[in-house]
């Protein structure tokens, strides 16, 4: 069919979808009425039924334009949460659906580190997530350092492999060795510098600054400034996400940066020596210039204690240490979300370089440190984890 009859037809199903949802302008029905006059059922089955019969949608393409069109265009649905919310939750449900139907058992496929407990463990998690995501087996490959990159493109071709889901620092690096034809996705790495990223979607263990705030608001309404020490050649992009997410909750943040740890230490005696305690909070970025565990951590540890300064960390182990909270992955629903990256890879036949921050945690607490800093935490946000353990 020529793609001019196609165009046509996709805009007579939305306009068939406008019509039924709005047997008269919405400027002309007062807003009073509207909620007296919520459509039935059938209209919602009606609408349902256009989709259907003018997209006929055999492509992925023709549910997200519907998705698209009504969600940009709210001004000509008269009935937005009885009509307009199904339809794009149908529709939305739908194009998942489609996604699985078509992607078969081979075409993502996952490399992770061939690598020794504890954390052979957390990668087992995170495939649990891949496939449960994926609605189906995901082939897999454990790799080990001295792998045949030619051997693994083969492999991956024989599964019919289209998306990568590369896990870990290694996966990471193999990845970038493997034919340009695969789409890659990168999960399980804690920093990595932007130069690294080639055309991959990596998806960094760093916690959202976002969401570190917001739990900090949530325990110490207080807070003002944010202050932090970070090398510029790994988190020069976090930290254009913390500048915005400091914004939103009303807070400054104050970022010093250093690229060795002579210059970090000298900036971690300023903040300490001129913080105010009832305003100001200190963040570790995970970050292995500026946070380092052998002198830096103790120093802060010791004298933020002295000064009862909050000290929060993107490092989850920073906390059985005495840092009063942390973020830290939720493996299996990382493992989804990945799969969901790779699926809409699959859905767009793209791919393109970015960066994203962890979103998908729970939070770790510092009882003790809790107590000291006079947190009352039966009334603060739940947590997941809690040290010292009991």
């Amino acid at each position: 069919m020529p793609s001019s009859c196609l165009q046509t037809g996709r805009a007579l199903g939305l306009l068939a979808v406008a019509l039924l949802l709005t047997a008269v302008p919405a400027w002309a029905i007062p807003e009073s009425t509207v909620a007296r006059n919520a459509p039935a059922q059938a209209d919602f089955s009606a609408a349902l039924g256009a989709i259907n019969t003018y997209f006929q949608p055999t492509l992925l393409q023709d549910y997200t334009e519907v998705i698209r069109t009504i969600e940009a265009s709210p001004e000509v649905i008269v009935f937005p949460i009885r009509v307009a919310g199904p339809i794009v939750a149908t529709a939305r449900r739908r194009l998942d659906n489609k996604v699985a139907l078509e992607t078969d058992a081979g075409s993502i496929a996952v490399i992770y580190p061939e690598i020794a407990e504890p954390y052979r463990s957390v990668f087992a998690q995170i495939l649990d997530g891949i496939e449960d995501k994926a609605k189906g087996h995901v082939a897999n490959f454990a790799v080990g350092p001295n792998v045949k990159v030619e051997e693994l493109n083969d492999s991956l071709r024989r599964q019919d492999a289209k998306v990568v889901i590369a896990l870990g620092r290694q996966g990471m690096k193999i990845a970038s060795s493997l034919d340009h034809s695969f789409s890659v996705v990168v999960g399980g790495v804690l920093s990595t510098q932007e130069g690294e990223v080639h055309d991959f979607q990596v998806n960094s263990l760093s916690p959202d600054p976002a969401l570190l705030f917001s739990r900090l608001k949530g325990m110490m309404p207080g807070v003002r400034r944010v202050l932090t020490v970070y090398d510029p050649r790994q988190n020069a992009w976090m930290m254009r996400l913390a500048k915005e997410a400091a914004r939103v909750q009303g807070l400054e943040l104050v970022a010093y940066e250093a690229q060795d740890l002579r210059n970090a230490m000298r900036a971690y005696q300023e903040i300490l020596a001129a913080a105010d305690s009832n305003r100001d909070a200190l963040w570790l970025p995970q970050d292995s210039t500026t946070v380092e565990d052998s002198s830096v951590l103790p120093l802060i540890l010791q004298e933020s204690w002295k000064n009862n300064l909050a000290v929060f960390s993107s490092s989850f182990g920073h906390v059985r240490r005495g840092v009063l909270f942390s973020l830290y992955p939720n493996n299996v629903e990382l493992g989804r979300h990945l799969a969901g990256s790779a699926l809409g890879m699959l859905a767009s036949g793209g791919n393109g370089g970015s960066m994203a921050p962890l979103r998908e945690v729970l939070m770790a607490i510092n009882l003790r440190t809790a107590k000291h800093l006079e947190i009352d935490v039966n009334r603060q946000q739940k947590f997941d984890m809690a040290f010292p353990e009991q």
